[in-house]
């Protein structure tokens, strides 16, 4: 996980609609990017749920929403359409940016022992500098803990 204080590493992945993104195109504004699993599995979908619901307060505070996931476009075009997400999913399916993050980890599930996306979230300033480092968050709660961390 990267530390609070630190450049955010810039990337560029495709979105839900085959789009570009790159973390320097939000420069200027605040950027809440969470890394999670999976899209359509039952924590992740609470949590994009919470983060849709309360998007509006996140544009009123000058903050956009990314979610990041080894998940290809595909996939996320569905979880988008299927749930009306309103804001950008970004696939990672080479994995660079989710272990630039540092959050591809080894995960514990029933006792077995895995590499996988370890839910993080980093709130990342105007001039791209983490400034919040939320590890291992709880799907549910991490969306008003984020916007909390805008006040």
């Amino acid at each position: 996980m990267l530390s609070v204080g630190t450049q955010a590493p810039d990337f560029t992945l495709p979105d839900q609609n085959g789009e570009m993104h790159s973390l320097s195109d939000y420069r200027g504004q605040k950027v809440v990017l969470y890394f999670y699993p999976k899209d359509n599995t039952a924590g992740c979908t609470k949590q994009a749920c919470a983060f849709g619901e309360l998007y509006p307060q996140f544009r009123e505070k000058g903050a956009v929403v990314l979610g990041v996931s080894k998940d290809s476009v595909a996939s996320h075009k569905r979880f988008e359409e299927k749930y009306g997400l309103p804001f950008t999913l970004l696939s990672d399916t080479g994995k660079e940016v989710i272990q630039a993050y540092g959050v591809w980890q080894e995960k514990k599930n029933y006792g077995k022992i895995s590499m996988g996306v370890v839910r993080t979230t980093y709130l990342i300033d105007e001039n791209g500098v983490i400034v919040k480092a939320f590890g291992k968050v709880k799907a549910a709660d991490n969306p008003s803990q984020m916007l909390g961390a805008l006040e």
